[in-house]
């Protein structure tokens, strides 16, 4: 399907040349030679993107306030800002209402197309996003009566009236982005841009980049995290994992409210509130000057900790009835007939939390359809034991009943590791997910143990 353009501009050669341009690139293309049909056009149908002219034919209004008008139907929709005339400020104005980019004219066919294709492609991207993230967390709650999720609970609706920044720590799979989110959509901030950026999956050589965005000699841009969180919520998860020198540059835009793009000159003005989170003690990094004092202080403003499933699981019986229902709507089968009463269920450590506990409801009700209680039972069982098969090996046995428990433990965690990468065939990110752990971890754990590969 061919994307539709609406370009305005009071200017008949550049509104003739605009739309020359895209139809011989197959866009639809319509056009406004001022602000009321502007306004008419806008109203009528919301194009996939939008090439507006700063000034128009009206005194009182202009290209901003259209620029608002289309934000205000939808946020995402990307709006290119072009002028032969405008101020610094007027350019800044513009990005910071929601402008995807700023042209000055003249501008080349190349330069117009190469913005025109990146702001459609990041609208689709934005669009999926925003799908996904509405259906694997806004429709989920945080489930609980245990004490520790009940004083949770209690923390977020407090921070409902509140700017401060929030620190999110407790181990991995636990919900941090589950409460992050929380905090969110319970804020003034709510209608903004929710961006998370995960500091444990990133290149150390790419985090500015990251987090600044960087600015190119053809002029393009690419927007960092701050830029694209502006007047919304940045979530900075595993940010014990940014580097010292990037922590530095962290702090300064906390205390100035302000940065630089990687190759800009020019200052560019945010207002995000932050939230971060970790499941690494920061207190200890901090003593062992792996983590900035002064930027912990600065990010624990207030803290959340988040307990495993393990120290409350007075909680399993209410998250799988829970997950019960909303997996087996998400996935379109019947609810599944999982025995919260099983004894496995409980005796079983939850190595992966919350996470790992979700992802078994998953499995079982895409599996399981019709199935009877007992025969669920033994799956939950094979899937919650899978050492059963490890330890019938009596070299293994031997090796860890005659090891110090430190030993024994990482002589089991080895070969549990193995033997799951062989059943998902090498893959990290399907192992990752069946066992629970985040797929950094999982890389993480391989490298301690010395597992290399797995044919």
């Amino acid at each position: 399907m061919h994307k539709e353009i609406l370009v305005i501009d009071d200017n008949p050669d550049i509104r003739s040349l605009v739309s020359n341009i895209l139809v011989d690139q197959n866009f639809i293309v319509r056009t406004a030679a001022n602000y009321d049909q502007a306004v008419f056009e806008i109203n009528k149908k919301l194009p996939d993107l939008a090439i507006i002219d700063i000034k128009l034919d009206k005194t009182d209004k202009d290209g901003i306030d259209l620029l608002k008008l289309v934000t205000k139907k939808n946020k995402f929709t990307p709006v290119i800002m072009i002028s032969g005339h405008a101020t610094v400020s007027i350019a800044v104005e513009a990005t910071r209402l929601g402008a995807y980019e700023f042209i000055e004219k003249p501008f080349s066919k190349e330069k117009i197309l190469n913005y025109v294709k990146r702001g459609l492609e990041s609208f689709e991207l934005k669009k999926e996003k925003d799908i996904i993230e509405n259906k694997l967390f806004h429709s989920f709650e945080l489930i609980g009566k245990s004490p520790s999720i009940t004083k949770v609970k209690k923390i977020i609706d407090k921070l409902s009236t509140s700017e401060s920044r929030v620190l999110i720590f407790g181990p991995t799979g636990t919900g941090k982005e589950l409460v992050a989110r929380k905090i969110h959509k319970n804020s003034i901030r709510s209608k903004e841009s929710f961006v998370i950026i995960n500091a444990a999956l990133l290149k150390e050589s790419t985090y500015e980049k990251e987090l600044f965005g960087e600015e190119f000699e053809d002029g393009t841009i690419s927007f960092g995290a701050l830029e694209r969180a502006n007047r919304g919520t940045l979530l900075i998860d595993e940010v014990s994992e940014i580097p010292h020198e990037t922590q530095a540059n962290v702090l300064r835009v906390l205390i100035d409210q302000k940065f630089k793009r990687l190759n800009g000159v020019k200052d560019i003005n945010v207002n995000i509130r932050l939230i971060s989170s970790t499941s690494k003690d920061l207190n200890v990094l901090v003593k062992d000057n792996k983590f900035r004092e002064d930027l912990y202080h600065r990010l624990n403003v207030m803290p959340i900790e988040l307990s495993s499933l393990g120290s409350r699981t007075e909680d399993i019986p209410l998250l799988i009835e829970y997950f019960m229902d909303k997996l087996s709507e998400i996935n379109g089968v019947p609810k599944p007939n999982i025995d919260i009463k099983n004894d496995n269920l409980y005796t079983y450590n939850w190595p992966g939390n919350v996470r790992e506990l979700r992802n078994l409801v998953e499995r079982i009700t895409i599996l399981t359809s019709n199935e009877s209680k007992s025969n669920i039972n033994k799956l939950i069982e094979d899937i919650l034991n899978p050492s059963s098969s490890v330890l019938s090996n009596n070299d293994l046995l031997e090796k860890s009943f005659s090891s110090p428990l430190k030993e024994a433990r990482k002589h089991f965690e080895k070969e549990y590791l193995m033997i799951q990468l062989k059943k998902n065939h090498g893959n990290i990110s399907k192992t990752a997910d069946f066992i629970g752990m985040e797929r950094s971890a999982l890389h993480r754990k391989l490298k301690e143990l010395g597992i290399k590969g797995i044919n």
